[in-house]
C-alpha cells in the first residue's frame, strides 16, 4: 500500500535530537524560495540475492519512492543522501549497489514501476508537473540483526537547510564552527521476531516526520 507525505505538516524529531539536544524543524509554511518534493512510498521490503562470485546469499531492504515536483521550481535539482540507521545506532548508507539487484527489483516491481531509476543514476533534477514524476528505489544492504526499531532518513527532497553551531569544533578564530541541516524525510519503522527467521520478517511502519539533519 502506497502511503502519501502531505508537505504542510511538518514535525521534527531528528536522530540528532537523541544526542544534543533541541535542533531546528522544518519550516511549517515554507518561504518563497524554498521547495520540497511530494512524496509517495511504498512498504519497505527485502530481497535475498546471491550474486555472482560470492559464496553466500546476501540480504538487502529497499523502498521505493515516487517524487513528484509540484512547486514554482521548473527543474527542482534532486541529489539524494540516504541511510538506515538502528536503534543500536548502526547507520548503513545507501550507495554502490551492484546492479544485478537493481534489475531484479526492477523485474519484481515492472508492472506497477515500468519506469523505476536506480538511486546511483536518477538524473539529477526533477522536472514540475504530475507527468514527470520519477520512480527511484533506495537500497541498503542488511542490518544489524539485534535492530528492534530502524529509521530510514532520505535527503535530497527539499532545498530548505540551517545553520548551527557546532556543540565542540572551533574555527581558527575561536568561533563554532557551522553545521549545515538539510530537511530530511525520517520513516521510523518497527521489526519483531526472533533475528534468525529474518527472512521471513517484514518493517512494521510506526511514523513519518520532517527533520533537520
Amino acid at each position: 500500500m502506497k502511503t502519501s507525505v502531505c508537505v504542510l505538516f511538518l514535525a521534527a524529531v531528528g536522530a540528532f535530537n537523541v544526542v544534543a539536544g533541541t535542533y531546528p524543524e522544518p519550516a511549517i509554511v515554507q518561504s518563497p524560495t524554498q521547495w520540497t518534493l511530494n512524496v509517495a512510498y511504498d512498504q519497505p521490503q527485502q530481497i535475498t540475492v546471491k550474486l555472482p562470485g560470492d559464496k553466500d546469499s546476501k540480504r538487502f531492504w529497499y523502498i521505493i519512492l515516487t517524487l513528484t515536483n509540484e512547486s514554482t521550481v521548473a527543474d527542482a535539482p534532486f541529489y539524494p543522501f540516504c541511510q538506515l540507521m538502528t536503534d543500536t545506532f548502526q547507520i548503513v548508507t545507501a550507495k554502490g549497489v551492484r546492479k544485478e539487484i537493481f534489475d531484479l527489483i526492477k523485474i519484481k516491481h515492472q508492472g506497477s514501476y515500468p519506469f523505476l531509476e536506480r538511486l546511483d543514476y536518477v538524473d539529477n533534477k526533477v522536472l514540475q508537473g504530475a507527468d514527470n514524476a520519477v520512480d527511484v528505489v533506495v537500497i541498503w544492504p542488511d542490518f544489524a540483526p539485534q535492530a528492534k526499531e530502524v529509521t530510514l532518513f532520505i535527503a535530497g527532497l527539499s532545498n530548505e537547510t540551517r545553520a548551527i553551531n557546532h556543540p565542540s569544533q572551533k574555527d581558527e578564530n575561536g568561533n563554532p564552527e557551522l553545521v549545515f541541516l538539510r530537511k530530511t524525510l525520517a520513516l521510523k519503522y518497527g521489526i519483531g521476531g526472533d533475528p534468525q527467521l529474518r527472512h521471513a520478517a517484514a518493517l512494521r511502519f510506526i511514523d513519518q516526520n520532517w527533520v533537520m539533519r
